[in-house]
Parts: C-alpha cells; structure tokens; sequence
C-alpha cells in the first residue's frame, strides 16, 4: 500500500522548512530567514505512532504575484496539493491573519482535502497568546493546533491528528526496491528538465536563471523498466564562486545526494563540452564508488557531420580519462529524444555495481594476468601475490593478499583491474582494489 502524503503549505517564512525538519529530525530542507528559500517541494519519509506517511515541504505560496520564481513556487504548491492525501497549513501567531492567509484557506478548501491548521511560533510554554483565536476565522473543520517549529511543542499534536485521517492499514509496506538515481552536474546542464521529462509533469523548477534548484529533491517513478527514485541535485558550481549561506547548503546537499544514490546521471552540455567544472563533479561520483553513467544533454542543438559522434566521446573520454568505464549516452531533455532508452543504461549499471564474482573464479584471472605479465620487482625483491577475494559491492570491491604492499605498483592495479574488466565486465561502476600484506589482519 502506497505511503500517505502529507503536504506542508503556507505563505514565505512562517516556518514550513523549520517544521519539517524538525519532524524529519534533519536539516533536508534549508532554512534561512530569506523568503522563498525553499523553491521546490521536499520530499522525506517519516513515521508517527506506527504509520509511515511521506512529508513534502513546499515554498512558500504567493498566489498573487508577478514575480516568475514566485510563479513557479505556487505552481509547486498546487501540484504538492493535488498529491497529498492530507494538507498542514502553516500560519504564524506573531503576525495574525494575512489576506495571504486567507488566499491560501480558501485554495485549500476547494481541493477537499483535510486540512490540519498548525498555528506556528508559540514559542512560549503554557496557554497561546490571544492572536492564536484569530486563527479560527479561517473556517477549518477542525481546531488550529498551537505549535513552536523551533523547540518542537505540539508537532506531536499535529501528527496526531493528521494520521486521524489516514485510511486504515490492510497489508505491509513492499520492501523498497527502488534504484536510487542522483542527477548531477554543473547549474543549467538541464538536470531539471531531464527530471521533469522523466516524470511528465513540472515537477522541479525549470528556469533559464541559474541555481533554480537549491534542494536535493527525490521524485519516484514506476514504469516498464522498473521502479527509481530520481534525485534533482542543485547544479554544483566552484567554490569560489559559492558566496552565500543557502548556495553553499546546495552543494553540501548535491553531495549529500551523491552518498544516498545507487547510480550517479552525470549531465554535461553538448553545447559546451566537457568544463574543469564538469571534471570536477565526475570525480565526486568516482571518488564516491558511484556506478555513473555519462550524460551528454542539448544534443539536438549541435551541428553534426559524420565525424561529431566520434570526436565528442573521445573529447569526454580524454577530459574524465579516469572514467573510461562510464558510459556515454546522448540526448535531448528538451524534445525527449533517447531519454527512454537511459532506464536501460541505468539498470545495467546498477546490475553491474552490484556483480558478485566467486574466489575460484577471480584466482583463476589473477593466476593467468601475473602469468603474462610478471609482478614488479625493486632490488632484487619480488613481488608474490597470493590470491583475491572480494568483500564488497557498490561499487565492487576486492582484496588482494601479497608479500609486500609497496611493491604492488599504481600501474600494475590499474593492469589487475583492466583484466577483471575484460572478464567481468563491470561496466559504469568504478573498481576498489585494496591491497594487503599475507597476515595483515587491518
């Protein structure tokens, strides 16, 4: 049975990011004091009194405004709305009732959803100050809930009453199969707007104004290829160029991101080929162990002859020298061409990320690589290599056992590994060799 969705609404900086992390027990969502921070809608599963339900934090509502990022966030909000099962409007005792307020009650009452009213920043212990009653003019069904986001009095109340509206439970959650997809790469490369394709709805903000995207944001998406969790990442720039608070929350999420993924979608633009930017956020996800797939978007504005093709992958493969294994898929966000075929790509390096190899059957590659080409030597001093067995998965990984470790060259790894790729395959996931000396027991 799928999870009840919760959806936080409210007009800028009463406190929504505030409440849900403190519900999520995590700082997900950035919270500064500049409305609007929030952009897009947050995702985080949670629980309460036995029932899982999955929480969306969205920006702030300004229903009426001219301003296009403003625009776009109550579009946001709108589709938060439609999916939630259940609504916490967020309001804020300090300022009393807003026209804003009063805009959003009654958007909320024409979507029929129950709507628990959570009057925020009651921050001091006993009964609420007088503006609390105000509240109650908004119209609800129910009585708004006295609540502090920063100290976390009365969001046990207001869980209690939302899960009061949730249908009856009939079987177990499905175990989660999900393949977890982080989408990553320099700001307006189109992660966005790959996600958005994916989904078929505007689910993440798509502007041409850099850095649109300031949260990780995790959509799910079940189709003929399997089930994944797509993860928007806020496009990573140099940082030098990270000059505040909130942009600098980004990056530390991007990476965040990274480390919660099963397979990294490294988006490059064909319009600009492969930057030291591009090179340097490659390397995170081969740093991570991440299986990755290369991802070559725009490439329906770039003039092509016979050659383009050729010459563009080996300019990819020359610049992310370190990332051969990846591999490279071109498409176009923008008109969907070959976006479907990326299912295909991401399961089969997640498969091969995933690849157990037995003992008996690595020993045999060891024993035929070191026959063709002999172990280093220094001085008179051999190196013998014993055997390998593997210890790991995503990304693979291997221990080899020798006489001596500082004998076992950069370059004769990069050989072992070569021959396990040629066996095994192991394409799109990077390869962790660990080396040991015989009775090291590290």
């Amino acid at each position: 049975m799928a999870k009840p969705v919760v959806a936080i609404v409210g007009r800028p900086n009463v406190g929504k990011s505030t409440f849900f992390n403190k519900i999520s027990g995590q700082r997900i969502a950035i919270v500064e004091d500049t409305p609007g921070v929030t952009r897009d809608r947050i995702y985080y599963e949670t629980e309460w009194s036995g029932r899982k339900m999955t929480l969306i934090d969205t920006g702030g509502i300004e229903p009426k405004t001219d301003d296009i990022i403003l625009k776009h966030i109550f579009t946001q909000a709108q589709i938060a709305i439609e999916s939630a099962d259940v609504i916490i409007m967020l309001v804020d005792v300090s300022t009393g009732i807003t026209a804003q307020d009063k805009d959003i009650a009654t958007l909320l009452k024409k979507s029929g959803k129950p709507v628990v009213l959570a009057v925020n920043k009651c921050d001091r212990v006993g009964e609420p100050p007088l503006s609390f009653y105000e509240f109650y003019e908004l119209g609800f069904d129910n009585d708004p809930i006295a609540v502090s986001s920063i100290h976390g009095t009365g969001t046990g109340d207001i869980l209690d009453e939302v899960i009061s509206y949730f249908p009856p439970e009939t079987e177990e959650e499905e175990e989660d199969d999900f393949v977890r997809v982080a989408v990553i790469g320099k700001p307006n490369a189109g992660k966005s707007s790959l996600v958005n394709r994916i989904l078929g709805e505007e689910r993440v903000i798509v502007s041409d104004i850099a850095g649109t995207t300031r949260d990780a944001i995790d959509s799910e998406v079940i189709n003929e290829y399997g089930k994944y969790v797509f993860i928007d990442t806020a496009g990573i720039r140099r940082n030098a160029k990270i000059e505040d608070a909130v942009e600098k929350y980004s990056v530390l999420r991007a990476n965040l991101a990274l480390e919660r993924s099963d397979v990294c979608v490294i988006m490059v633009d064909a319009g600009e080929g492969v930057t030291a930017q591009d090179e340097r956020i490659a390397g995170l996800a081969h740093e991570a162990g991440k299986a990755s797939i290369i991802c070559v978007n725009k490439w329906d504005t770039v003039e092509k002859d016979n050659n383009t093709h050729k010459e563009f992958t080996e300019q990819v493969y020359n610049a992310l020298s370190y990332m051969t294994y990846a591999p490279l898929h071109f498409i176009s966000a923008k008109t969907g061409q070959r976006v479907d075929k990326l299912f295909g790509e991401i399961n089969y390096v997640n498969m091969q990320a995933s690849t157990r190899i037995s003992t008996g059957m690595l020993n045999e590659v060891l024993a035929e690589a070191t026959s063709r080409v002999q172990p280093p030597s220094d001085k008179g001093k051999f190196l013998k290599i014993y055997y390998m067995t593997q210890i790991g998965v995503k990304p693979p990984t291997f221990v080899i056992f020798c006489n001596r470790a500082e004998l076992f060259h950069f370059s004769y790894q990069r050989y072992i590994e070569n021959c396990l790729r040629n066996t095994f395959g192991f394409a799109g996931t990077p390869i962790r060799l660990i080396i040991r000396e015989k009775g090291d027991k590290e």
